[in-house]
């Protein structure tokens, strides 16, 4: 809700929420909880065990402290209750992923005024664990937060008695997984890329599934999509899409299922102000800053695009306030 009158005090509370952010996303990505979880250390000892600098520890430790996410007896630093099992990589529950996450697209958000200068997406910057670690984080997010949400969402969509699901840019497999169990008896293939593939390999194993899934590798900005679906799911993809790029995708995924075939996208819907839901007026931001031409788009672009690509039949199935709208479409 907006205030009625702005103070200084308010911008300047709102603004300064960077600095523990970014205290928290340094510590998450030296897994420095995890270290902790395993016996008090001095900051000292901490920065000798990650082969860094004691000052710069002992700042980040005492700010940590500060902010009541560690504790600190004499010189030795320790884990307070329940941080062990959001923050220590050992645990179940750990949210890990989604930060570091984050953390990759706070170091694009910072650059936000050069891309306004330039009208080009940031410098990609990775973090200290390196590119591979960058990634497997992003598809360990998307899975930590689509884990509880996907078969609450599929059992509101209701039984669409497919036989077949084709699950584009699928990742490591949480969608999927979400409508196998939903109906037993059907079959998917996710498609997603090469690096990908063996994340969803190693989750659909866990499940239980992979006797019931087809890996494909490969890229839909420029691969032939598998045929044989008469379910498409395209799950958060269309935002880091122009709407050319998602004319052309929506076109090439008509191709490639029957006739009477249905399309089902989640993805943000903005109103047509789009200044709502506030969550995607941001996230628009995020895909200023993190591609060429991505951005959210209202359910009038998206129904245009869909009839210019072929689909009839579109309906908004689903408004949420962020990432879970939902819009269904039929091959004629």
């Amino acid at each position: 809700m907006s205030p009625e009158v702005w103070s200084a005090e308010m911008v300047l509370g709102m603004f300064n929420s960077y600095q523990p952010a970014c205290v928290l996303a340094a510590a998450v990505d030296w897994d420095i909880f995890s270290i902790l979880a395993d016996a008090p250390l001095s900051a000292q000892d901490l920065a000798h065990r990650l082969g860094l600098d004691s000052r710069p520890v002992a700042v980040l430790l005492d700010s940590l402290t500060a902010q009541h996410l560690l504790i600190k007896e004499n010189t030795l630093y320790r884990l307070p209750a329940g941080i062990d099992d959001l923050l220590v990589e050992s645990s179940p529950h750990n949210i890990l992923p989604i930060l570091r996450h984050q953390t990759n697209c706070l170091r694009r958000w910072v650059q936000l005024p050069q891309v306004l200068k330039t009208g080009s997406p940031a410098e990609h910057l990775p973090s200290v664990r390196g590119p591979a670690a960058d990634q497997a984080a992003f598809i360990g997010a998307m899975h930590g937060i689509n884990e509880s949400a996907a078969p609450a969402i599929i059992a509101e969509l209701g039984n669409w008695n497919f036989h077949h699901l084709l699950d584009i840019g699928g990742a490591s497999g949480t969608w999927t997984i979400a409508f196998l169990q939903a109906a037993p008896a059907a079959r998917a293939t996710l498609f997603d890329l090469p690096e990908v593939i063996p994340l969803a390999r190693r989750r659909l194993t866990q499940a239980a599934l992979a006797d019931r899934v087809n890996l494909v590798g490969g890229d839909f900005y420029r691969d032939a999509l598998p045929t044989g679906a008469d379910l498409v799911w395209l799950s958060a993809i269309t935002h880091q899409n122009s709407r050319d790029q998602n004319r052309d995708l929506f076109a090439k995924i008509c191709a490639a299922v029957p006739s009477a075939g249905r399309l089902l996208i989640r993805d943000i819907v903005m109103d047509n102000s789009r200044t709502q839901p506030v969550r995607g007026a941001m996230f628009a931001v995020n895909m200023l800053v993190a591609t060429e031409g991505g951005g959210t788009y209202t359910f009038d672009e998206f129904k245009a695009d869909l009839l210019a690509a072929g689909f009839t039949d579109i309906t908004l199935l689903r408004r949420d306030n962020f990432m879970n709208s939902i819009i269904s479409a039929v091959k004629p």
